[in-house]
């Protein structure tokens, strides 16, 4: 559970599905070795596929408190010097909003109603 921390952003694969990702803040309280509390933030890359990747798409926007479940997944890449990056991401697979906000277009509020339900279940699958 957190909060957007940016818009999502969607883009496609060389074989046409949709991906989003979108940086994802979670709070924590930590005490010091004086043991005073003190909230910390970690970020968290998240990554959605196919139908779910089109709903973040079109729902989401940064602030907006969400509840996700997925995988943990380390990837690793070369950049163009040979440099070897790593990676780790969480692969979505259920998204739940807790909090809205207005729409990308400041239309208002979206209701809950207004979300299409998925299809088919393959349209959740995110690989």
């Amino acid at each position: 559970m957190g909060h957007l921390a940016a818009d999502p952003e969607l883009r496609q694969t060389k074989t046409g599905i949709a991906v989003t990702q979108f940086p994802l803040a979670t709070n924590y309280l930590a005490k010091d070795k004086n043991g005073e509390k003190s909230e910390n933030t970690d970020f968290h890359r998240v990554v959605a596929f196919r139908g779910l990747a089109d709903v973040c798409k079109k729902y989401l926007v940064k602030g907006m408190a969400v509840y996700l479940e997925g995988k943990i997944m380390n990837n690793s890449f070369d950049d163009k010097n040979g440099n070897k990056h790593y990676r780790t991401e969480i692969v979505a697979d259920n998204l739940n909003i807790l909090t809205w906000k207005k729409t990308k277009n400041g239309e208002g509020e979206v209701a809950v109603k207004d979300i299409p339900e998925a299809e088919k279940e393959e349209d959740l699958v995110t690989a």
